[in-house]
């Protein structure tokens, strides 16, 4: 292969699906090509065809549902569209290998990492025994993982996410691809762990000359890891070029949409700019009247002066190893001494990488979790003094949250109408099932949606839509505190976007207080007035959020920072900058 022909060149590709007699062209005349050491983007929301584009490289779509009417994708001479299976097996895993998004659904739960690793080493080097041990802990180290030989045989449960995600990348690479696809491989991963990641593949290109096609929607890792970006929409390809041309002088009105709803590390902005070249951005329907409305009447508010919620000195453990002698049990501590304040009307942010303790401290606040020692005080009431359940009920209606992962905490069988009602019958707050629903109707318009969206059921929205139900949901009750879990995590830009200009809108609105909880740190600078952030179950520091990010005293909220991708050049058109 001469050293200036691209390593993989793509061209015209065409990618149907056929349903029945009819067909859906899902991609259409898409080319760009990558050569040796260079590092191309393939950006673009969901559904605009990156990872169709990705999996048509190895053929990994579903054949025959899944054909190319059109277009060629050649590796060296070879257009991988015509090779036989025999043929293609021998590049698959090999000379091209591929990192998906989801590392346990792509792990076999059953087999340790050594013997998953073992396998690939086995089909395309024939390395077994001593040799393909030694080749296993050399691949592992090469991919950070502590103490290589003891977690050989360690199974994919046994793993954090940013470990099973090396041990992927660690399985690409065992056999030295010239090739590699890595499809959203920092999605959900703590900043530091992503940081790491990103350096290893990055290293890989530059020391080994290795191609790498990186599929993802974070336009930091964009800027600060790649040479060119392929920019998709709607199963077309908009725009191709350097990064630095891309993203400093966007030529598509797409891209530069695109562009300007990006969480920014380096400003703070009053909103995100609505992305009015993208469908269904819709801002929220703000024409109903608080101070009238169902949704604007507070119950149970008392007279009370000083901060609505206090934490004061909660210690939290969970027992790892449980025996019926005392001294023999095992516990982690997931919470230590940990104290703060959140004042009525402000949203207070927590910060630290997977397993620090944040998600922890928000379920004790709800009593999901009741702390060993400690009090938490909610407009000075101790709810850890609180005993039962009825005790505990009219304060639990006032704080809501916000999940993670919203369709996990939705009934699949109930239509959305009835999920946003059940907390309304539950804490009797309307009179007749009438009110009820033009409660919900109000609710849906007020996130969106539309009243229309309640007789469907939750599988029939998109992620950004199910996260507008869940937020619907949550305010049902009318809370005056709202816990947001990670709200955002694996969401496009631009309904990442949408759902944070809608918290925004609702806490001015509603007068809500917040808790933020997450690891994307440009999104906490955007959203939060205070700043806690988290190590190993500590606070090691509280301070507003502009100081934080550019003065944090503790030298581990110092090295957080220093980790968050730089948005290098990136065009600022568009963008209403905080004074």
């Amino acid at each position: 292969m001469s050293e200036h022909k691209p390593l993989l060149e793509v061209h015209d590709l065409a990618v149907e699906f056929v349903m029945g007699s009819q067909a859906q062209r899902v991609i259409e005349g898409v080319s760009f090509d990558i050569h040796r050491g260079e590092t191309v983007a393939l950006v673009g929301e969901s559904g605009s065809g990156k990872s169709v584009t990705a999996h048509s490289i190895l053929r990994l779509l579903p054949y025959p549902l899944a054909r190319h009417p059109a277009g060629s994708i050649h590796y060296g001479d070879q257009n991988l569209l015509q090779l036989s299976q025999d043929k293609l097996r021998g590049i698959r895993g090999n000379r091209i290998a591929m990192v998906f998004q989801e590392p346990m659904t792509s792990l076999n739960p059953l087999h340790s990492i050594g013997k998953q690793i073992g396998e690939v080493l086995a089909w395309h080097k024939g390395l077994s025994g001593e040799a393909a041990t030694a080749r296993i802990i050399e691949l592992l180290e090469l991919v950070g993982i502590p103490d290589p030989a003891k977690r050989l045989r360690s199974y994919p449960h046994e793993l954090s996410g940013g470990q099973r995600q090396r041990v992927m990348i660690a399985m690409a690479l065992a056999n030295e691809p010239e090739l590699l696809i890595a499809d959203e491989p920092t999605t959900a991963l703590d900043v530091s762990i992503q940081d790491q990641i990103l350096q290893l593949i990055r290293n890989l290109c530059k020391e080994r000359q290795v191609g790498c096609m990186l599929v993802t929607h974070d336009m930091g890792v964009v800027s600060n890891v790649t040479d060119k970006v392929a920019v998709m929409y709607r199963g077309d390809l908009v725009e191709f070029g350097t990064t630095e041309q891309v993203l400093g002088r966007p030529n598509h009105p797409y891209t530069r949409s695109l562009i300007s709803a990006v969480p920014r590390s380096d400003v703070k902005l009053v909103r995100f700019p609505l992305v009015s070249y993208i469908e269904d951005a819709g801002a929220a329907d703000t024409s109903i009247d608080l101070k009238t409305h169902w949704l604007g009447q507070s119950q149970d508010e008392r007279t009370y002066e000083g901060a609505l919620l206090r934490v004061e000195n909660v210690d939290l453990k969970f027992v790892t190893k449980d025996s019926i002698f005392p001294s023999r049990r095992q516990y982690v501590r997931a919470c230590n001494n940990i104290s703060f304040e959140i004042f009525e009307g402000e949203t207070f942010g927590l910060v630290g990488e997977s397993g620090s303790g944040k998600s922890t401290i928000a379920r004790a606040i709800t009593g999901l979790y009741p702390p060993d020692t400690g009090k938490i005080f909610f407009e000075g009431i101790d709810l850890t003094a609180l005993k039962g359940e009825h005790e505990r009920r009219p304060l639990r209606r006032q704080m809501q949250m916000v999940f993670q992962n919203p369709y996990s905490s939705m009934n699949p069988r109930m239509k959305v109408r009835d999920i946003i009602a059940e907390p309304i019958r539950f804490h009797k707050l309307a009179g007749s099932e009438s009110q009820i629903e033009g409660i919900v109707g109000d609710l849906l318009d007020h996130v969106g949606l539309g009243r229309g969206a309640g007789v469907k059921y939750p599988h029939e929205f998109s992620g950004g839509q199910r996260q507008r139900i869940s937020i619907a949901r949550a305010l049902a009750t009318r809370p005056r505190f709202l816990i947001c879990d990670e709200p955002t995590s694996a969401l496009d830009v631009s309904v990442q976007a949408q759902i944070l200009n809608l918290l925004k809108d609702l806490q001015q609105e509603l007068g809500l207080t917040m808790l933020f909880i997450s690891h994307d740190l440009p999104v906490i600078r955007q959203m939060c007035d205070r700043i806690g952030v988290m190590q190993h179950g500590h606070l090691v520091e509280v301070a507003e959020t502009e100081k934080l990010f550019t003065n944090a005293e503790h030298e581990y909220s110092r090295k957080l920072i220093s980790l968050m991708p730089e948005f290098k050049g990136m065009s600022r058109e568009g963008l209403e900058i905080a004074s």
